[in-house]
């Protein structure tokens, strides 16, 4: 086992222009190596072991995934291979290895029934291609044996990329928005992955003890979809950004989708705190701290 801190470890990761990739670049040690999509398809098995092949790696990082989660309906075998069987053979050559391995997977191997958040240890029952995907991936990467941590998140969003908070920014010149406000969870910032991943892999690489298997991390607190968008619009007012006069609570059947989403994607993280000390910022903190972030780089773009 190679004892060096994550900012100075040999790191490969896999992923370039998605959300928590692009969280990671901005926080990367100078020997982190990010692979985009025109060195590793995930969808080309050969890609990813020449990429792996292609240095000595003390750790793998996977921040690539299909996430279209309605697109997935009709990509099945596509979304498959990217989200469920590329992740298993990085896991594998990480196992060969013995190099810790993290990877992101998702709520939605979840079906939603659960009144409570939910724990690791709670059965998944995915009702969506793209859950499905996810939860094979997991089952595979656990079954390659090595030093696997996968982290399971929710309602991801960033300065850059599309994510609800842009959708909600494109749609704020409407007079009247209608937003789903039966389906819980918790919005959790690309920024505060990518920071919890590197505190993760800081104890992983100096300790070989470290625990290793299934862990959720999402934002602190709770809100639904309709609460999300209130807290954009609410700071949006108050900086006097045009914001839609009604913002109206509609149930998720008055808003049918390709794939079915969980109404309850809320997840327990004390699991992951207590193993690696790590806590996510409350939600709504998080959230301003990325509204500042994508109006403080609109306000330099418009000065020069």
């Amino acid at each position: 086992m190679t004892n060096v801190a994550a900012s100075q470890a040999r790191v490969l990761i896999f992923g370039q222009t998605g959300q928590v990739a692009r969280a990671l670049a901005k926080i990367a040690g100078p020997a982190w190596v990010f692979a985009g999509r025109d060195q590793a398809d995930l969808s080309k098995p050969a890609t990813i072991e020449t990429v792996f092949a292609s240095g000595e790696w003390d750790a793998v990082i996977n921040a690539a995934a299909h996430t279209a989660v309605d697109q997935a309906e009709s990509e099945q075998d596509l979304v498959m291979a990217i989200n469920a069987s590329a992740p298993a053979l990085m896991a594998k050559l990480c196992a060969a290895k013995n190099i810790p391995f993290i990877h992101i997977s998702t709520d939605y191997v979840f079906d939603g029934s659960k009144t409570s958040p939910y724990v690791e240890a709670d059965a998944i029952c995915p009702v969506s291609t793209y859950g499905r995907s996810k939860a094979q991936g997991e089952k595979d990467i656990i079954a390659a044996g090595g030093r696997p941590v996968i982290l399971r998140t929710s309602w991801v969003y960033a300065p850059e990329g599309k994510n609800f908070i842009h959708t909600m920014i494109r749609l704020s010149e409407r007079e009247e928005l209608k937003v789903v406000d039966d389906q819980k969870g918790a919005p959790t910032a690309a920024a505060d992955i990518a920071d919890a991943i590197k505190q993760i892999l800081n104890k992983m690489l100096s300790d070989s003890s470290a625990t290793t298997g299934i862990f959720h991390l999402s934002g602190g607190g709770e809100t639904t979809w309709h609460g999300f968008a209130s807290e954009i619009f609410a700071y949006m007012k108050a900086r006097r950004i045009k914001t839609p006069a009604r913002v109206l609570a509609i149930p998720s059947s008055d808003y049918p989708t390709p794939a079915k989403r969980p109404l309850n994607s809320l997840m327990d993280n004390s699991k992951l705190e207590k193993a690696y000390g790590v806590k996510l910022p409350l939600w709504k903190d998080s959230v301003c701290a990325c509204l500042n972030d994508i109006y403080q780089s609109q306000t330099m773009k418009k000065a020069v």
